[in-house]
C-alpha cells in the first residue's frame, strides 16, 4: 500500500473513490447528497457507500487517535473488494499532526492485514494507492514534513506489528523454537544493525538454566535461547525486553482441556512482540540500546516430561516447587528474566501470555502492567493510552505473596489460591528481579489481546500484536524525556 501526500485541493485530485467524514453526524453540509442519504435512511452513523458518486461517507465519532484509526480501518474494509486502485482522503488531524497521520496509516494497513496462507482460494484487493489531500476537515493548517514523519511512523508500526501476527498466526506443526531461531537470523540480515545470537540446550544446561529446560523436556524440537541486539551510536539508554516463546502449550502433564489447548499456538506472543519492537526501532534509528531475550520452548508430554512434585533449581539459584505444569510460561521467564539483567538494563521489560486469569478479570483485549515501581507503571500506563493499545495497572499485594510460598522450595510455581492468578504470577516472576533492578522492572500480561476468536475493532481475527505499539509508543517517550 502507497500513501501519497498532495498539496492540492481535493476536488482537483484524480482517484477512483473519495472518502467523505461525517462530524456529530453533521449532514447538512452534504446538501447534494441529501436525496441519497434520505433513500438509504442514512442519518450520519456508521458508513454509506455511494456507488454511483464513489464516494465512501464514514462517521468520525472525533479527533482521538482510536477513532482515526478507527475511520480509516473502517473504509479500506468497506472498500478493498471494489475494483478501485486508489482512494482519495481530507487530512484529520487530532492533538498531534505526526500521530494523526501515523494512525491514518496503522488504519489503514491493519485493516489490509490477512494471514490467508492456508486458504486455497486468497481473496486479492486491487487497491493500491491512497492519496492525501492537504484539505483538512476542519480547515486547520499543518506543516507537511510532520505528515511524511507520522506516515513513515504509521508504516513501520503497523509493519512491526503485522511481522509479530505473523509469527503468532503460524501453525505449531510448523512454527517450532528452531523455527523462531531461523526467523530472529533472517530479522537480523535484513536489518544489519541487528544482531543475533542463538544458543542451544548445551548452552542452556551450561548457564544453570533448569527451569527452562524442564518444560522442555518432553518435546522432540530442542529449545532455544535466543538474543537480538541493537545497538546505535550515542544510545541514550539499554532497555532489554524479554519474551515468552511457547511455541506450542499442551500443559504438560498437568494436560489442558482439549478446547483449552486451541489457540495455544499464541503462546508465542511475548517473543514475537519482542521481536516486532526490535524490528520497530531499529526502522525508526531510535537512540537507544535494545536487546530481546526470547525463551523459545514446547511444554508436551511424555515418558521425560517434568512432573508436578518436581522442584526445580533455577539460574538464579532460587528453587522452585513444580505444583502444575501448566504454569510453565513463569518457569521459562525465571531463568530468562536472570540472563537478561546481566546485560544490566536501565528498564527491564517482560512480555507473556501467561494467565488466563488476566483475561478473566481484564477482558480479552486489555493488557495487565505489574511492577514495583508504581511511577514507572504509571508512566507506562500514560503512555499506552496514546498507542492504541489498550492496559490497566494491577498492584502487588503484600499478602498476595503468602499464597506462592512453599513448603519444601523457595517457592510455588503456582499460588495455593485461585483467586488473583495474573498477579501472584507477577509476583513469582518477581522473586528472580534481583534487588538493583526491582524498580527498573515491569512485567506486562498480554493473554487477552495476544490471540482472539473474534475480529474487534480494527484488529482482525487471531494474533493481535499486542505489546508491540505500546512498548515502542513508551520508547519514544523515553527519547523524548531524556533529549
Amino acid at each position: 500500500m502507497k500513501f501519497e501526500f498532495s498539496h492540492q485541493s481535493l476536488n482537483k485530485i484524480k482517484a477512483d473513490f473519495e472518502l467523505v467524514f461525517i462530524q456529530d453526524k453533521n449532514l447538512k453540509k452534504f446538501a447534494s447528497s441529501a436525496n441519497f442519504f434520505k433513500l438509504n435512511n442514512y442519518k450520519g452513523e456508521g458508513i454509506c457507500l455511494d456507488l454511483a458518486n464513489k464516494k465512501l461517507f464514514i462517521e468520525l465519532k472525533s479527533l482521538s487517535y482510536e477513532d482515526i484509526r478507527l475511520a480509516f480501518f473502517t473504509a479500506y474494509k468497506n472498500l478493498e473488494k471494489l475494483n478501485i486502485k486508489s482512494i482519495k482522503t481530507p487530512s484529520i488531524i487530532g492533538e498531534c499532526v505526526t500521530r494523526s497521520f501515523a494512525c491514518l496509516a496503522e488504519g489503514i494497513l491493519f485493516g489490509a492485514y490477512k494471514f490467508d496462507k492456508y486458504k486455497s482460494e486468497k481473496k486479492k484487493s486491487s487497491l493500491e494507492k491512497i492519496i492525501i489531500s492537504k484539505d483538512e476537515i476542519n480547515g486547520k493548517k499543518f506543516d507537511s514534513d510532520k505528515v511524511n514523519l507520522g506516515l513513515k511512523r504509521g508504516e513501520i508500526l503497523a509493519g512491526a506489528t503485522n511481522f509479530a501476527k505473523d509469527i503468532v498466526n503460524e501453525i505449531p506443526q510448523e512454527y517450532t523454537p528452531l523455527k523462531m531461531a531461523k526467523d530472529a537470523q533472517k530479522l537480523a540480515k535484513e536489518n544489519k544493525n541487528i544482531l543475533c545470537k542463538i544458543y542451544d540446550e548445551n548452552f542452556l544446561a551450561k548457564e544453570k538454566m533448569n527451569a527452562f529446560l524442564a518444560v522442555n523436556r518432553a518435546s522432540i524440537h530442542p529449545p532455544r535461547l535466543i538474543h537480538l541486539s541493537y545497538k546505535p551510536k550515542n544510545a541514550k539508554k539499554r532497555i532489554v525486553f524479554v519474551g515468552k516463546g511457547l511455541t506450542y502449550d499442551s500443559g504438560g502433564l498437568s494436560l489442558k482441556p482439549s478446547d483449552y489447548m486451541l489457540t495455544m499456538k499464541a503462546d508465542k506472543s511475548g517473543a514475537a512482540a519482542a521481536m516486532g519492537i526490535i524490528k520497530a526501532v531499529c526502522e525508526l534509528n531510535l537512540e537507544l540500546e535494545v536487546h530481546c531475550v526470547l525463551g523459545a520452548t514446547e511444554n508436551m508430554i511424555g515418558g521425560d516430561a517434568y512432573k508436578p512434585d518436581d522442584v526445580l533449581i533455577s539460574r538464579e539459584g532460587v528453587s522452585i516447587e513444580v505444583r502444575n505444569t501448566d504454569a510453565e510460561g513463569r518457569l521459562v521467564l525465571a531463568d530468562c528474566l536472570s540472563f537478561a539483567q546481566d546485560l544490566k538494563p536501565d528498564l527491564l521489560i517482560d512480555m507473556a501470555t501467561l494467565t488466563g486469569a488476566c483475561v478473566v478479570g481484564l477482558g480479552e483485549f486489555t493488557t495487565g502492567i505489574m511492577g514495583n515501581n508504581e511511577e514507572l507503571q504509571n508512566e507506562f500506563y500514560l503512555s499506552s493510552k496514546k498507542s492504541g493499545e489498550y492496559t490497566t495497572i494491577l498492584h502487588f499485594n503484600p499478602h498476595l505473596k503468602e499464597l506462592v510460598k512453599s513448603n519444601i522450595a523457595d517457592i510455588s510455581n503456582t499460588a495455593s489460591s485461585r483467586y488473583g492468578g495474573a498477579i501472584t504470577a507477577g509476583i513469582f516472576l518477581d522473586k528472580f528481579i534481583r534487588k538493583e533492578y526491582k524498580d527498573k522492572w515491569l512485567h506486562l500480561d498480554i493473554a487477552g489481546p495476544a490471540y482472539t476468536e473474534k475480529a474487534w475493532g480494527y484488529t482482525s481475527f487471531g494474533a493481535g500484536g499486542a505489546g508491540v505499539r505500546m512498548c515502542v509508543n513508551f520508547l519514544m517517550h523515553l527519547l523524548r524525556k531524556v533529549q
